[in-house]
């Protein structure tokens, strides 16, 4: 029998996208059931996704695609997290940024300088445009003790073809060429929470996190005492899952499965 009370507190689910809402470029059947009978309940929903290699932009239009059209406020992605951390705690500074030309637009959006020389700041995020000059460059800044940030941990980005090297693997190229490891936005870190109490205007436990992931989807939620769901439609197997440490507060096969604890 579901343990009804174990989402009781929560207002605002954070729901993961791919391999939790969708897959590739499909919603995942039960999807819209979960987000109907959170809407039934008086609870609401927020996407979030580590991927810093896409905007909220690029996120809507590909909801809009698959039937499902979100406004951009629905949708919070790591690089928002990290430009809010440097914002607030690094004003002014100069960032060499590794990222696509999506994640140095939100930058410059946010009026942070991008420099090529001399930064205060080396910012790794999902650089699916990275060059061997990017890295060697990196390394200097990080070697000439230029403040080191990353957007995310992930290791690996799932995609149709198989699974490409994410920021998590980059950071471990660099912490082997200079030693150096990053203070990592994105979840499951503390400050992915707090930009979301802050954006909501909410309290932790009124939050529980959803999604395929157990280093950050589920972590997320066991490191801070937030109920975390986690769904076995993505990345992670019931196998793997009981050979885990993280531990889920409610494990589940897809979205629509968790309307029985609703």
């Amino acid at each position: 029998m579901p343990n009804s009370t174990v989402f009781s507190k929560t207002k605002v689910f954070i729901i993961d996208m791919d391999g939790t809402f969708y897959l590739d470029s499909h919603i995942i059947e039960g999807s819209l059931e979960f987000i109907e009978k959170l809407r039934q309940t008086g609870r609401d929903f927020l996407f979030f996704t580590n991927n810093s290699s896409n905007n909220v932009d690029v996120c809507v239009k590909k909801l809009a695609k698959m039937g499902f059209p979100v406004e951009a406020g629905k949708i919070v992605i790591s690089s928002q997290v990290t430009i809010d951390y440097i914002k607030r705690t690094y004003p002014g500074k100069k960032v060499f940024l590794l990222g696509n030309t999506l994640l140095e637009a939100d930058f410059e959006t946010a009026s942070i300088p991008l420099v090529q020389e001399n930064p205060d700041l080396v910012v790794l995020g999902f650089d699916t445009t990275i060059t061997y000059r990017k890295m060697w460059d990196a390394v200097k800044f990080l070697d000439s003790g230029a403040i080191y940030i990353a957007t995310h941990p992930d290791l690996n980005c799932p995609t149709a073809e198989g699974y490409m090297p994410d920021t998590g693997s980059m950071i471990e190229l660099f912490a082997a060429s200079t030693g150096r490891r990053p203070l990592v936005m994105g979840k499951p870190m503390t400050a992915t929470v707090d930009y979301i109490t802050r954006l909501l205007g909410c309290q932790k436990e009124e939050l529980a996190f959803v999604g395929d992931r157990l280093a950050t989807d589920i972590a997320i939620g066991a490191n801070h005492g937030i109920p975390a769901a986690l769904v076995l439609s993505g990345v992670t197997t019931m196998a793997e899952y009981e050979q885990s440490s993280v531990r889920a507060d409610v494990v589940a096969e897809r979205l629509s499965a968790l309307c029985a604890y609703l």
